[in-house]
């Protein structure tokens, strides 16, 4: 065998290198997989297309058209996403591997972007939905998540066309089919969808009145709401856990039976009624307010309703009696509002667990409906809180009269100082407080679902629904020492005492001193002295106090030692009996009667008359209290005099017919033992407080005293005002106090002496005081506005009517950079609106009486605006109903003239009838009737007098 050379032999051919396998971009099985991904992507681009249009509607036109059907559809928008999530994962994930080699990069690059901003939707989408845990809150992040899930769609829709650009021809036939019937099925939907949108505003129709008068509240239908669609808090608790706990212990939550006070007045209210009209429908004046649940649902009005284990009697005012509101009717108050029963998220009520939290997630990816049914623009107003914390007392409840003012929260806030309302007030806030929730539900950090950035502060807050005020009561009954502990916390700084000055001889016309401190004069054994004492509210946007006036318990307690020796004392309790405190002591509150002049001391509103005296403080202003005082021969060491104002929710007489009516209705109060008088031991708030102690002429022990905290003119001007408040009677007093702030260079001495002079009739100098007032026009804080209001006053009184005519329109129409800023806008104070009316109505009678009828009529119709303006802000105010029935009578419209004759009566005050009950009450209560005097003077050694009287009768 011949070998063959290698030098010579043949070439080996090269290994062939295996082909590659072709791997199609969309396989088979993953084509079927896209097609699943193309009818999901259809069916729910349709539905977000609905969706969408329906938000936009919304967003234009401002009103509301989701409902039922539209939370379906968003439910069907979550599950097809979710059901998406999936597939697209999938199928994104191996088409990436299938074609990463491909040599079209571009194409490559477009499919990676189209895969991302697929997911983006996703993510997106899932983030809104806050699924287990987690809980996108931050606005902004969430606005931001909102919007990128809102784009993506599009941008995805440009990426695939980009993206098949390279592959097989797109379907546009198949795809502009589904498209036109999707849009065709869209537009029916949408236009029946808009033929009814929700009405939030409507006033409940007159079907409802027999059902609910004379409470002025309505439901939307006219009929009754079922009581479980108002109790569902336990709904609520899920994504509002700080804000239920907060309600809780909030006295909204204990408004209705399962309130001993109220269930104790109430119960009496109801028995009264059942006994004189043979029903209980007149206390649905009471239950319009209190007792929402029983009173929608139909169960109050029976006569045997169980006031203590009715399922409704103890309910109160729950979190959806507030949310379901659905308009606030007037501002007339008694509860003139309409509520209707919430239209809520699919499976709300359903018992089974995974449809509960199929609801749940439903609120809280598209939260927008629920946040519209159950939080309106004007539960952020005070005309909101007017429907309860405005009443008057209707003819069928105390069979006398049609009108009786009650309690009134809504309009001393509205034309005072602080609402930035009011012209005429003494002080002014920085800046105006424009609802009542700025005080009454401050911001507290939470965690909840709906909890937002509130102000300047950065942290996620909501609004304190324990509402925060004073009724340190309801929580001592509840035995919640932390809930007494916030309303005092709440009560700090509210309220500010001074002991100003003292007067010599005892007498209100006795020299003054003042103001004491640091500087206090020494006293003498054996001389009468008067203490001028100084009440002034300070953070505070109403009448103090408001609300149960007649039984809220406010004094002043006045303790006066020399070494360890009491020598004085006024507002003492007696704590050997029922802890009451002294009735000739300072209360500051109404002293309300009923026709036959007994005191209303049960809350018994059905008998209130008229009051023997009111002694309640405007917002940012004072009361002066005198007290006299006689320094024994025998004293030696210095005299310190303290003074305290006291708070406690009731009085002991109030709270003894609590406990026994209570008793008697089969339950027992905390601190009541059975068949006992009540001792009060409702928690003493003490709210302001300030010492002063006096040096002893002859005696060589010095004493010193701080300098008051307080500006000398603002102790000067508060001491002003309290004398000025009293009316008449320490007018010249008030004089001398505004000469002494107008001597510190201070425009608040003029303006304030100008009311006073005015008040006495002393015209011109009047008009000096104003004269001087306005060369501090330029100073930082000038009330340009009160300036023009007490112009025009003066004017108008001068015959100047034209002047006058400016000065008040002054008030109402000029807006400058001040105002703005403080946000004061005094267009709606209805006393210079009244004022601007009659000095309309006078200049009219001059065109008149000068043969210019024209020019009168003129000058009427505008009076008469004037004053029908003063009725679309107070509906019942007496001014303008007795001058429009003067004013329609001078013009011939008779039919108007009685109109406004018959309502100016119906408001009117029965001056006439109350003489009776008054002459009655100070038979039958000396104390009340000491306070009641035009000039009071408290005794600080009344037992000592009333001893040594005795012994001198002896």
């Amino acid at each position: 065998m011949s070998s063959i050379p290698l030098g010579d032999a043949a070439p080996v051919a090269a290994a062939a290198k295996p082909k590659k396998k072709y791997v199609r971009a969309v396989g088979p099985r993953l084509r079927k997989l896209l097609y699943l991904i193309f009818v999901l992507v259809a069916l729910l681009f349709a539905n977000s297309g609905y969706l969408s249009v329906i938000t936009f509607a919304e967003w234009f036109n401002g009103a509301t058209y989701q409902d039922y059907f539209y939370q379906y559809m968003f439910l069907a928008h979550l599950v097809m996403g979710l059901l998406l999530i999936l597939p697209v994962v999938v199928f994104g994930f191996v088409h990436m591997w299938n074609t990463k080699d491909r040599r079209n990069r571009r194409a490559v690059r477009v499919g990676y972007a189209l895969f991302v901003a697929s997911l983006l939707i996703l993510v997106s989408g899932i983030l809104l939905v806050r699924v287990g845990g987690f809980d996108l809150r931050q606005p902004l992040a969430r606005s931001t998540v909102y919007w990128l899930h809102v784009a993506c769609p599009l941008v995805v829709i440009w990426l695939y066309w980009l993206h098949r650009l390279v592959g097989p021809r797109i379907k546009w036939r198949i795809g502009g089919s589904f498209a036109g019937l999707a849009g065709l099925s869209i537009a029916a939907m949408v236009i029946v969808q808009l033929q009814d949108p929700r009405q939030w505003n409507a006033v409940g129709p007159d079907s409802g009145v027999k059902y609910f008068e004379p409470s002025f509240a309505r439901t939307a239908s006219g009929n009754f709401i079922p009581a479980d669609a108002m109790m569902n808090d336990d709904y609520c608790i899920k994504c509002h856990a700080d804000v239920h706990a907060q309600w809780s212990d909030s006295v909204h939550r204990f408004s209705s039976f399962n309130n001993p006070p109220y269930l104790a007045s109430v119960s009496k209210t109801r028995e009264l009624s059942l006994q004189r009209d043979g029903s209980v429908q007149a206390s649905r004046w009471c239950a319009g307010c209190h007792d929402p649940v029983p009173f929608f649902s139909g169960a109050f009005d029976d006569p045997n309703f169980d006031m203590l284990s009715h399922k409704t009697a103890n309910a109160g005012i729950t979190c959806t009696v507030c949310h379901a509101i659905t308009n606030i009717n007037s501002v007339r108050g008694n509860a003139d509002y309409t509520i209707e029963e919430p239209l809520h998220y699919p499976f709300a009520n359903s018992e089974n667990a995974a449809l509960q939290w199929v609801n749940n997630q439903l609120v809280k990816a598209k939260p927008s409906f629920h946040k519209k049914t159950f939080l309106k623009p004007f539960h952020k107003e005070a005309e909101f809180c007017s429907s309860c914390h405005k009443v008057h007392l209707p003819k069928t409840l105390n069979h006398y009269k049609e009108f009786l003012r009650g309690q009134n929260h809504y309009d001393s806030y509205l034309f005072s100082g602080v609402s930035g309302h009011g012209a005429r007030s003494f002080y002014y806030p920085p800046k105006a407080v424009d609802n009542c929730n700025q005080c009454h539900m401050p911001a507290v950090a939470s965690n909840d679902f709906g909890a937002k950035i509130i102000g300047d502060d950065p942290q996620l807050s909501v609004h304190d629904h324990l509402f925060p005020s004073a009724n340190t009561g309801m929580a001592w009954l509840r035995d919640r020492d932390v809930i007494i502990e916030a309303h005092q916390e709440y009560l700090k700084d509210i309220m500010r005492v001074d002991l100003f000055g003292i007067r010599d001889g005892g007498e209100i016309d006795g020299a003054l001193t003042a103001p004491l401190r640091p500087i206090v004069p020494a006293l003498k054994p054996g001389q009468k002295v008067l203490l001028e004492t100084v009440v002034r509210t300070l953070k505070l946007g109403h009448l103090f106090s408001q609300g149960t006036v007649d039984s809220n318990e406010i004094w002043l307690e006045v303790t006066v030692t020399s070494g360890d020796r009491v020598i004085g004392r006024s507002g003492a309790r007696d704590a050997s009996k029922r802890n009451e405190v002294d009735p000739w002591s300072h209360f500051i509150n109404v002293f309300m009667l009923d026709k036959d002049g007994n005191r209303i001391d049960r809350r018994n509103p059905e008998d209130i008359f008229t009051p023997l005296y009111d002694h309640q403080i405007p917002p940012g202003a004072a009361q002066t209290v005198h007290y006299e005082m006689e320094i024994p021969e025998d004293v030696t060491d210095p005299v310190k005099v303290e003074v305290k104002l006291q708070y406690r929710k009731f009085d002991t007489q109030f709270m003894d017919f609590v406990a026994k009516q209570n008793e008697k209705l089969g339950q027992l109060i905390r601190g009541h033992e059975f068949g006992q008088d009540y001792i009060n031991e409702l928690p003493i708030t003490t709210m302001a407080t300030d010492t002063v102690i006096f040096p002893v002429a002859g005696s060589s022990v010095s004493v010193e005293n701080p300098t008051p905290d307080i500006p000398t003119w603002q102790r000067w001007n508060d001491y002003g005002i309290g004398l000025l408040l009293k009316g008449k009677a320490e007018l010249r007093q008030a004089e001398e106090a505004f000469k002494e702030v107008e001597k510190l260079d201070r425009y608040d001495g003029p303006l304030n002496l100008t009311r006073v002079l005015n008040a006495e009739g002393r015209v011109d100098e009047a008009v000096a005081a104003l004269n001087r007032a306005d060369q501090y026009r330029e100073t930082e804080g000038f009330p340009r506005w009160t300036w023009a209001w007490l112009s025009g006053v003066i004017n108008s009184q001068q015959g100047r009517l034209e002047e006058a005519e400016q000065n008040f329109r002054s008030v109402l129409e000029d807006s400058t950079e001040e105002t703005r800023s403080r946000g004061f806008d005094f267009s709606i104070d209805i006393e210079v609106i009244n004022a601007r009316g009659r000095n309309l109505f006078d200049l009219g009678a001059v065109r008149i009486r000068q043969d210019q009828a024209d020019q009168g009529r003129e000058y009427f119709d505008a009076a008469i605006q004037q004053f029908q303006k003063t009725l679309t802000i107070d509906p019942e105010n007496v001014t303008a109903h007795f001058n429009l029935h003067r004013l329609y009578e001078t013009v011939g419209e008779q039919e108007l003239a009685s109109k406004h004759q018959s309502l100016h009566m119906r408001y009117k005050p029965d001056d006439n009838a109350k003489g009776r009950a008054i002459r009655l009450a100070r038979e039958k209560y000396p104390a009340a009737d000491h306070a009641a005097e035009a000039v009071v003077k408290y005794s600080l050694q009344r037992e000592e007098q009333l001893q040594q009287k005795t012994v001198n009768q002896r």
